[in-house]
């Protein structure tokens, strides 16, 4: 109501031909009606501030100038100095505060500076001046004078509130862009800063969560913690503060800490909070409609509960806590049902994998709790769901990568790339289905089972034909080829000890020697082609094979395993059931032949 009596009273004014002596009294009106507009919209300023630009041609055209013709900054630096008169110096002004705050909302951080050099500069030339190493656009607004209001109109917000929430803003935004800049010690001074200002406590919270990234980015992270906890002692409804100590307590290895964090922000999202009532109900200018930057939202992102859920059991699968694991992931597995799409944002900036990959980390949490079975049946709705999204031949050149110079061919080749990244995605999660189904009908004694679940995945794997130099390859599909080829390699791992299980060990042999080729010195496939070879009853051979293995050097095998992309989660449980079990008594058995052999030769 207040801001439609302002407006009417602006238009009633504007009807008139403008007048020098009616000019504070129009420019105060159009302040009033200015911050009415903004403080009743509760949105984030955006654009121009249309009003204030006819406020400025209005007074260059009561001094008979002109300035159609102009962009805001320089009609400002015309208004300036074109009026002399005493009595517009207070509006121009306060009205001036009004447009720094809209510039300062596009993030114009040196329009801002440049009019406040100027307002400063009408004063006093002395203050338009900072000192060295102090911050310019802060030193400008803490140097503006604030006019004195006025008796012939009451302001809805004063001057100097407008002044303190300017300083807060550009303390905050300066912050965020030292920030993202990766000039830490600035914006954390600036940020600190910010803090000290005038605020409200969602704005304050948020300031401190933006502390927090910035000391765990210096490297400081029970620094980041402190102020991490000080935005949810200030609002515990800032979650993304929450979000943060998890993750810092991750960077610490305090597993213990970061899952109860990230309990309670599972808790606390899954609560229906009240509607936050405006932040000041007092001020109609706040800090929080100035500052809405990129680098903040991504700060600030709130994580959707099925992300939080399936982080929890990432977690718990990654630190051997298997029971935690399968309840998180079984939960996780009924959002799906229920609808995931509704509850995970379209925009990309999800942190949740694929889909199809939670089910194999599903998987392999069951494996892992002895639930053979249900992992079987998990695995096969990703084998169901991928098998007609796979093409019968994938050929991976040497090279398939966009060209750095924008040509008319870059889109096709771009839509061919990504396309064979899919292929290559669906078929390693397929893969990788067989891998585990063959691992889990291992435990279960079925040998004969396994093996033809081994065999499968490994027939899947043929319908992929690299062209070029091999593995070792530097395009986008490296990734994928490196996945596909270390499933392979743990698929005839997995087939060959079946093999052993059953008897067949010229078979048996056979894989494992196909696994050396894939990756010489792996030690699981040389133990067991040694293993291979000692049942065959070619001791000599296994002896030899045996030695040449121990005396490969171990920093060389440390150094390619730490050049190695890490695995997928879903795959880690079958390279540790990969591993040789029996290094021991197959060691002493050779030992002992070495030894038998040497006193026959003496």
């Amino acid at each position: 109501q207040q801001r439609d009596e302002f407006r009417e009273l602006l238009l009633s004014i504007r009807g008139l031909p403008a007048a020098l002596p009616a000019l504070p009294l129009e420019l105060t009106v159009l302040y009033n009606s200015l911050l009415c507009t903004v403080g009743a919209s509760d949105v984030a300023i955006k654009g121009e501030a249309e009003g204030i630009r006819q406020g400025l041609l209005r007074v260059l055209e009561a001094c008979g100038a002109c300035g159609q013709d102009l962009g805001m900054e320089e009609l400002w630096q015309k208004v300036l100095q074109e009026v002399t008169m005493e009595e517009l110096q207070a509006p121009l002004h306060r009205l001036g505060a009004l447009q720094a705050a809209w510039w300062l909302a596009a993030s114009q951080l040196g329009s801002v500076a440049g009019l406040f050099q100027l307002l400063s500069a009408a004063e006093d030339p002395s203050r338009a001046h900072c000192s060295e190493g102090q911050n310019k656009l802060l030193s400008l607004l803490k140097a503006w004078q604030v006019p004195p209001e006025g008796t012939s109109l009451p302001l809805v917000q004063s001057a100097k509130d407008v002044k303190e929430i300017l300083c807060t803003a550009a303390a905050f935004l300066q912050g965020l862009q030292e920030l993202e800049a990766g000039n830490f010690p600035t914006a954390l001074s600036l940020l600190q800063e910010a803090a000290g200002g005038f605020c409200s406590k969602k704005i304050l919270a948020q300031i401190y969560t933006c502390l927090g990234c910035c000391a765990q980015r210096m490297g400081k992270p029970q620094t980041a913690l402190q102020h991490l906890k000080r935005a949810l002692q200030v609002d515990f409804q800032c979650l993304p503060a929450l979000s943060h100590v998890a993750a810092v307590y991750h960077e610490l290895g305090e597993t213990d800490a970061e899952m109860q964090a990230l309990t309670l922000l599972y808790e606390a999202l899954g609560k229906n909070p009240p509607a936050a009532p405006s932040s000041s109900p007092y001020f109609l200018m706040q800090t929080e409609l100035l500052v809405h930057t990129p680098v903040l939202t991504s700060l600030l992102r709130h994580h959707h509960p099925s992300e939080v859920k399936h982080l929890l059991a990432q977690r718990c699968l990654q630190h051997g806590r298997v029971a935690d694991a399968v309840e998180h992931y079984l939960d996780f597995l009924s959002l799906l049902q229920e609808g995931l799409q509704q509850q995970v944002p379209l925009d990309g900036s999800s942190a949740l994998p694929r889909i199809p990959e939670v089910f194999l980390e599903a998987a392999s949490a069951l494996e892992q709790a002895g639930r053979h079975q249900d992992a079987i049946t998990v695995c096969e709705e990703v084998i169901s769901r991928t098998t007609n999204l796979i093409p019968r031949v994938l050929r991976v050149e040497e090279r398939l990568e966009q060209p750095e110079c924008p040509l008319p061919e870059a889109g096709l080749v771009g839509g061919l790339l990504s396309k064979k990244k899919e292929s290559l995605c669906c078929l390693a999660w397929r893969a990788a289905g067989y891998l585990h189904q063959g691992w889990a009908w291992a435990k279960l004694g079925e040998s004969k089972e396994a093996v033809t679940q081994f065999s499968r995945c490994l027939s899947d794997l043929l319908r992929v034909q690299l062209h070029g130099s091999g593995v070792k390859r530097t395009d986008s599909l490296q990734a994928e080829v490196e996945v596909l080829q270390k499933i392979r390699l743990l698929s005839l791992i997995g087939r060959g000890t079946q093999f052993l299980e059953l008897g067949r060990h010229k078979e048996a042999l056979l894989d494992f020697q196909h696994s050396l080729q894939i990756s010489p010195g792996d030690p699981a496939a040389a133990s067991y082609l040694v293993q291979a070879l000692w049942k065959l009853n070619r001791k000599q051979e296994a002896a030899a094979q045996w030695q040449k293995f121990c005396q490969g050097s171990p920093g060389e095998d440390e150094q390619q395993q730490g050049q190695e992309r890490p695995l997928p989660l879903y795959l880690v449980s079958c390279l540790e059931q990969a591993m040789f079990p029996h290094s021991e008594p197959l060691a002493r058995s050779i030992q002992d032949y070495l030894g038998a052999a040497a006193q026959d030769t003496s």
